[in-house]
């Protein structure tokens, strides 16, 4: 048989199309009314990767796989800060295809909390939605809060924001956007994960070690990429797969019940994916002495200058810190004398001039929170910065523009 789809319509009328389909309501009409038992073990889900650093890839899970992620997940969902009890309403903004919305339909219905849908992006609607339905908990991926938060009527739910807990995963939780979050009252922390991690594999709750520190730290914390969750296991490591000392960077490997066994139909790339009996993530990462994962970098994203490492995600996230700064992405472009240098490109909230961001960065320098060198050596101010399917950050795009303004 080949590939047929699934045609909707809010109407229940038959939908009219060229494709081999079925329509919806018909196939729910003839759902087997008796329950059948599937063995825990079979295949329940396969979708490919967003392929932001390579070509699309094929991985799967089992029933079990998805059921022990979620129980996982719930776990660290009841502790601090986010605190979910099944008063907690959800609404969660991150796509049913990717990665299983992070799990989310799976945990709501264990924990028995109410699970609102967004429907269409329309963050203006998303905010009346939250607070007609009495929202309190969210996921998403950083572009979606920015764009929540920029909202030109965000201050008439200010109300309901301090109610507000949202987890932030898909890429780093810039401190900028973070501090701005919780400006509102909102409680905002980090979380990790890939595709191929069905996704979850660390989260900023608060470990025993971090419950009884001052405020600026647990923020700090919270909004890294966070401590392992229950059943997950992950190492920093170099290149020959030795682990390194605390707060060094390495390559973050994983083990867990859940993840991905194979990439499908792609023997090569699962050698790769699982060489040492390790999941690669290809994250560059360092583990600091509390036990919180920081990720520094994708190892296809770094920026190699003069020899050394200038990781865009430190350097991005020093840049959030200036207040005029909405949104920031930083690639290397290609430097005949350096081998690369990064470029900054930029959504503002008000105007910026590039002295006074250049002369925040020295200060930055001064303080021992970034190298000099690695302040950019191009800032690019844009309206909206490209986004993958999933609301990601689209790096690829950004370089292959410099690339093509350089061959102009």
């Amino acid at each position: 048989m080949g590939i047929r789809f699934i045609v909707y319509s809010d109407s229940k009328e038959p939908v009219k199309t060229s494709l081999e389909a079925v329509q919806f309501w018909d196939l729910l009409q003839s759902e087997p009314l008796q329950e059948e038992d599937a063995d825990e073990n079979s295949v329940a889900t396969i979708f490919f990767t967003s392929g932001t650093t390579g070509n699309p890839k094929g991985v799967w899970f089992t029933h079990r796989d998805l059921f022990l992620h979620a129980m996982s997940t719930s776990l660290v969902g009841s502790a601090p800060p986010l605190s979910l009890t099944t008063k907690d309403v959800y609404m969660i903004f991150v796509p049913m295809f990717h990665v299983h919305a992070w799990g989310y339909p799976y945990i709501f219905m264990l924990s028995g909390a109410k699970y609102v849908l967004p429907g269409k992006y329309d963050y203006s609607l998303a905010l009346r939605l939250m607070a007609k339905e009495g929202v309190t908990y969210s996921a998403m991926v950083p572009t979606i809060l920015h764009l929540i938060l920029s909202q030109p009527d965000v201050t008439n739910y200010s109300e309901h924001l301090r109610r507000w807990k949202v987890i932030v995963g898909g890429s780093a939780l810039p401190e900028g956007l973070a501090r701005m979050a919780r400006s509102f009252g909102i409680t905002v922390i980090g979380g990790y994960g890939l595709s191929e991690t069905c996704p979850v594999l660390s989260v900023g709750y608060y470990n025993s070690l971090l419950e009884d520190k001052e405020e600026q730290t647990r923020l700090i914390e919270q909004i890294s990429a966070g401590a392992p969750i229950p059943l997950v296991k992950l190492r920093v490591v170099d290149e020959a797969g030795r682990d390194v000392p605390t707060g060094s960077i390495g390559e973050v490997v994983a083990r867990a019940p859940w993840l991905t066994r194979e990439y499908y139909m792609d023997p090569d790339k699962t050698k790769e994916l699982w060489r040492g009996g390790w999941l690669h993530t290809g994250d560059l990462a360092y583990f600091d002495e509390l036990g919180y994962l920081h990720i520094v970098d994708r190892d296809k994203d770094a920026i190699k200058s003069g020899g050394e490492f200038i990781p865009s995600l430190l350097l991005e996230n020093a840049i959030s810190l200036y207040p005029k700064i909405g949104q920031v992405a930083v690639v290397g472009e290609r430097n005949e004398k350096w081998g690369e240098r990064p470029v900054a490109f930029i959504v503002p909230k008000e105007k910026i001039g590039e002295e006074e961001l250049r002369d925040f960065l020295m200060g930055l320098v001064g303080q021992g929170k970034i190298q000099k060198w690695w302040i950019p050596d191009k800032f690019i101010f844009v309206e909206a910065l490209p986004l993958t399917s999933t609301g990601k950050v689209d790096k690829k795009a950004l370089r292959d523009g410099l690339q093509q303004k350089r061959s102009q």
